[in-house]
């Protein structure tokens, strides 16, 4: 399994489109209408045909009814859905778990018992912090390093200049950016996101991801 980076919260065509060129392997939009990256369907339309073959369109979702969800990943196609809330896993059978992404909101080692029967393509650990993501918080490297099972994404706080301390340090299988490659929230900074994206694959190459 290649290192995957993930450019989240995009709510623009043409940041799709960028996050793409410059060698992004999947791209998040936010269906969470309480997200400042709200997108609805007819602008969720537009991103994702902005996605070039072979990147991830994800969908992201904060405790959602299982009919919104296999709605919008009939309607707007989407590859995977990720999971940000407090869902559990007993109450969801479809989508099967290789098309899953479920956040983990670390703040010590017991948050990480939210992982307990869960089996998805990704786990993405996360900071714990208001609004389920995109705050830029830092979340708990360590925490993370010591626990996580495995394949995951990190998140929380990533940007280009410290996104190669993070993999040095932590491992993943991946990275999740949002507020880190953004000029102002939803609107993604060309020069950051290129960075990150650079930055992100000469450490995972480095560390033999």
């Amino acid at each position: 399994m290649s290192f995957l980076i993930k450019i989240c919260g995009i709510t623009r065509p043409e940041d799709a489109a960028l996050a793409c060129l410059h060698g992004a392997g999947a791209i998040g939009i936010n269906l969470w209408s309480g997200s400042q990256r709200f997108v609805e369907d007819s602008q969720a339309r537009e991103i994702l045909a902005s996605v070039a073959p072979g990147v991830l369109k994800v969908g992201v979702f904060v405790n959602p009814h299982p009919l919104a969800v296999s709605e919008s990943m009939a309607e707007l196609r989407l590859d995977m859905v990720q999971f940000h809330g407090e869902e559990l896993a007993a109450a969801w059978t479809d989508p099967p778990g290789e098309r899953i992404i479920k956040a983990i909101r670390v703040s010590g080692a017991r948050s990480l018992a939210a992982a307990e029967g869960w089996n998805p393509r990704y786990f993405l650990y996360d900071s714990l912090s208001p609004g389920y993501g995109g705050t830029g918080k830092l979340a708990p490297w360590d925490v993370v390093a010591k626990g996580a099972r495995r394949p995951f994404l990190l998140a929380g706080g990533l940007g280009p200049s410290n996104v190669a301390a993070a993999i040095a340090a932590v491992c993943p299988d991946g990275v999740d950016v949002a507020s880190g490659v953004e000029s102002s929230p939803g609107i993604k900074d060309e020069a950051k996101l290129a960075a990150f994206v650079a930055n992100a694959r000469a450490a995972a190459a480095k560390a033999g991801g």
